[in-house]
């Protein structure tokens, strides 16, 4: 009789065996996905979409030698009524960012902002670029540089909107000679440079802060713009309201304005950098000549800040932070805060309990049930059970340690990830559904690794079964990972913005918590004596064993079909029945393995060079933006930032639900709570709009929007009415609890 396989050594066996459908079904020609990441680079440096196209300027006349000073800028050509944003992109949007990869001994200064212009939308406006700009940042070559030619690597990503927005990304490389000059677009820069605002003194300006507005006051504009009305761009963002009415005058030489403050202000600044130029109509490029930059000094004092909007957070670890805040007074200055031990304490212990509930989670089953199979493989042997529990132990902290560590770098280079990243890849999902269906075929008998497999590797886990059981932790915590924002969200949440040894402490706790059960039933001798003795009931159980793998295939093929539409599921599936049929041929002897075999093999790679490309391209159609709930005048709706404001704006509360199809929580939340008529009765009671960010492929607007409160995974529910603080609502959803809130508006 064979014994079942653990899942660790079904995944290291079935890296030969899969490598055929697997390669061919994802082949290097369909769209590469990095962690869910979609980058954007086109031939000659150039990227262009729907809205913009993007190139990488350069102007060197004087070449790129020691001591030079080189001049590069992103030039962003937008399509009508498109534009992107300015470092202070107002109300609603995300400045243009460039990340640089520069040899040694070279540097890259900031951007050269050109002046922007004000796109009101309704009440609400953004400050940004339409037309053709330039975005230039000057590179300062050092005098110990050394080589024929500077090599430049840009990755840039904006934003760009109309009444929707779009985020893209495009990566760009110049290599730009020492000697001789590269001068085709000065003409450009010498237009950028004009259109940057000059700094000019101060003076008698000041900024005087009144109950509800700030009354500006700036001497020293030139004498030219005398009588024309004015616009003026804060480069601190958060402390006006941009679109709100307000009013401007001249008094002579001394130019005046009064403008509402934003009622979520945070910042009480000492003085603020204030551009100001001469308004104008949309259309007219960057901005006018000789618009004039000032560090304004504020005189008087600020009226109250708004409090940060809250969050609410399960009761434990509220009361723990209650607490926290209680003994923060009785810290003596320059000691230890007990209020940072105390919260990362509370975030710890949220760790271990979301880790131990997450083995009660669907996603979690299959590895569950493996590895019960594993523990009756060995009946009694208390001494295999302690190695295989303290392996499979170390396999999933330090898989969980390693995630972490990955999200944190990522993050800290700009990546706009969230927990559970891994299942936002097209690729990473048909590579988890390929692996379970060949273990699931396994399991039901279809095929043995010793008919397949040359028998050195086909006697892995016998000669290994330390290292299998700690593949079996290390797959474990890649499946079992989307799951835990229902228990981590706070913690997750909380652990991104600690320093890096104490975010680590925290992942590493959770998947102490995921393991726990496992280390305690092979530690103690109890648990070993309770299991039954190997036999032929084994042989059933490993059949039975294969339903669970199936089923999580199911679900994978789901999230795929969410990912890359109907045609990229049934590609993936049409692939996989390939490939069980190859696996099966080479299970056969003789004769019919060589010509089964051979044809089945043509038939996988024909069908992976035909439909393989469709597993990894994004659906041609979106699903509908408007879901209908079956109440009159209310559906759900896409979310966006633009969406939500102007919602806002019309005095509407919305709620934001945060969701993405690999989420298991998320799903049943919707079917359940979400769908409940008397929750939907009561949101159109109130007037409450529905909108619904969706989180399944990777999308950097609404992981900012998920850190802005708090968190770092699905599912959030957040609900927002102007003038009140964000109430964020528990992850596993109750009709009771989001009828509540709804009351509360």
């Amino acid at each position: 009789m064979t014994l079942p396989l653990s899942l660790a050594a079904r995944a290291r066996r079935l890296l030969f065996a899969a490598l055929g459908g697997l390669t061919l079904g994802l082949p290097a020609a369909a769209p590469a996905q990095t962690l869910g990441a979609i980058m954007s680079a086109a031939p000659a440096g150039v990227f262009q979409s729907d809205q913009t196209r993007a190139e990488l300027l350069a102007h060197a006349p004087d070449g790129a030698g020691p001591g030079r000073t080189v001049w590069l800028g992103l030039r962003l050509d937008h399509a009508p009524h498109w534009h992107t944003y300015w470092k202070n992109p107002g109300d609603s949007g995300l400045p243009t960012e460039l990340r640089w990869t520069l040899p040694e001994g070279v540097s890259a200064g900031e951007i050269h902002w050109p002046t922007p212009r004000k796109f009101p939308i309704g009440t609400l406006a953004n400050y940004g670029y339409d037309g053709t700009v330039v975005l230039p940042v000057p590179l300062k070559v050092s005098d110990n540089f050394s080589g024929n030619a500077l090599d430049v690597k840009l990755q840039a990503s904006w934003l760009v909107c109309r009444q929707e927005c779009i985020p893209e990304e495009a990566s760009f490389s110049l290599s730009l000679p020492v000697q001789g000059g590269s001068a085709g677009h000065g003409d450009l820069f010498a237009a950028m440079r004009e259109a940057r605002p000059r700094e000019q003194p101060a003076g008698a300006s000041q900024l005087v802060p009144e109950d509800g507005f700030l009354r500006v006051a700036l001497d020293g504009l030139p004498a030219a713009w005398r009588g024309r009305d004015l616009e003026f761009f804060p480069e601190l963002g958060g402390v006006i309201e941009p679109g709100a009415a307000w009013t401007q005058a001249w008094d002579g030489a001394r130019w005046t304005a009064r403008v509402p403050l934003s009622p979520q202000r945070f910042d009480s600044p000492a003085s603020m950098d204030l551009v100001v130029a001469p308004a104008r109509p949309a259309g007219e490029g960057p901005g006018e000549p000789g618009a004039r930059l000032a560090a304004v000094p504020v005189h008087g004092s600020w009226p109250a800040a708004a409090p940060l909007p809250t969050a609410t957070v399960p009761d434990a670890l509220q009361a723990a932070l209650d607490a926290n805040a209680a003994r923060a007074s009785a810290v003596p200055p320059g000691g230890a805060t007990p209020a940072s031990a105390l919260t990362l304490g509370a975030a710890l212990l949220g760790a271990l309990i979301g880790g131990l509930i997450l083995n009660l989670m669907p996603c979690v089953f299959p590895v569950l049930a493996i590895k019960v199979t594993g523990f009756a493989q060995h009946g009694g042997d208390a001494r295999a059970h302690r190695a295989h529990g303290l392996a499979y132990t170390a396999g999933v902290v330090l898989s969980f340690l390693a995630l972490g560590g990955l999200l944190l770098a990522l993050r800290a280079a700009g990546e706009q990830l969230g927990w559970g990243f891994q299942l936002q890849s097209p690729a990473v999902v048909a590579a988890l559904a390929t692996l379970f269906t060949l273990i699931g075929l396994n399991l039901a008998g279809l095929f043995e690794f010793g008919n397949v497999l040359p028998s050195r590797l086909a006697t892995l886990q016998a000669r290994h079964p330390t290292a299998d059981a700690f593949l079996t932790g290390v797959l474990a915590t890649a499946v079992a990972s989307p799951c835990t924002a229902p228990f981590m969200g706070a913690s997750l949440g909380l652990a991104i913005a600690l320093p890096a040894p104490q975010a680590l402490a925290i992942f590493g706790v959770l998947g102490l918590g995921m393991a726990l059960p496992y280390l305690l039933a092979s530690a103690v001798p109890a648990v070993a004596r309770a299991l039954p003795r190997p036999g032929p009931w084994m042989q059933r159980f490993k059949q039975f064993m294969a339903f669970p793998m199936f089923a999580t295939v199911v679900w994978l093929l789901w999230v795929l079909g969410q990912q890359s539409g109907i045609d990229g599921a049934a590609a993936l599936l049409m692939l996989l029945v390939a490939l069980a049929l190859a696996i099966w041929s080479l299970g056969l002897s003789g004769r019919g393995r060589v010509v089964m075999g051979g044809l089945s093999l043509a038939a996988l790679l024909a069908l992976a060079v035909g439909i393989g490309p469709s597993v990894l391209r994004a659906p041609e159609e979106a699903a509908a933006a408007r879901t209908d709930t079956g109440v009159a005048g209310l559906a759900w709706e896409a979310w966006s930032p633009q969406r939500q404001a102007e919602l806002l704006a019309q005095g509407r509360p919305v709620f934001v639900d945060f969701t993405a199809a690999w989420c298991v929580t998320c799903q049943y939340n919707k079917r359940t709570t979400l769908a409940d008529a008397r929750v939907l009765g009561d949101a159109a009671g109130k007037n409450v709009a529905l909108l619904r960010a969706d989180w399944t492929r990777r999308d950097p607007t609404v992981t900012q929007a998920l850190a802005a409160l708090g968190r770092n995974g699905v599912p959030v529910y957040a609900l927002y009415k102007t003038g009140q603080p964000v109430q964020v609502l528990t992850e596993v959803l109750s009709v009771d609890e989001v009828r509540a809130a709804l009351a509360a508006l």
